[in-house]
């Protein structure tokens, strides 16, 4: 069953990367992010790849992997690969399905095509990711 169009939005609305994010622009999001579905035991992600996929779990769970060691399980509303949108390093860690899953996929094509019609979403993706960026890199204070 389609997941309606508010739900989307509202899951999409939870990613940091889009924190800056107007409910329009939201939604201009949502609309590029197909519904897909995904077998027990599929690798989703394999770290030290290009990234070319943000996914938005809706049901089932994966398990997250660095160099072999079990980093989390992530559920229904969590979501994984959001840099790939932006950025082309390597994946930094693994995503294997432990259930079926459904999950919101959106490509960094379909992505960056978005941000080409839509620049002001460029700008809000770009202020999230300097905010993030402020709250790793704590610099002191003189």
């Amino acid at each position: 069953m389609a997941i309606r169009k508010d739900a989307k939005v509202e899951l999409i609305r939870t990613v940091p990367l889009f924190a800056h994010c107007s409910k329009r622009e939201l939604a201009q999001i949502a609309a590029i992010a197909d519904e897909i579905d995904f077998p027990s035991g599929k690798e989703l992600i394999r770290e030290g790849d290009r990234g070319r996929e943000f996914f938005v779990l809706l049901e089932g769970t994966v398990d997250v992997q660095r160099g072999g060691t079990k980093l989390a399980t992530l559920k229904a509303g969590d979501f994984v690969g959001e840099f790939a949108l932006v950025s082309r390093i390597p994946r930094t860690a693994t995503v294997t399905t432990t259930s079926p899953v459904r999950a919101l996929v959106i490509t960094d094509r379909t992505f960056r095509s978005l941000l080409d019609d839509a620049p002001q979403i460029q700008v809000k993706v770009l202020e999230a990711l300097a905010a993030r960026l402020a709250q790793i890199i704590q610099t002191p204070t003189l």
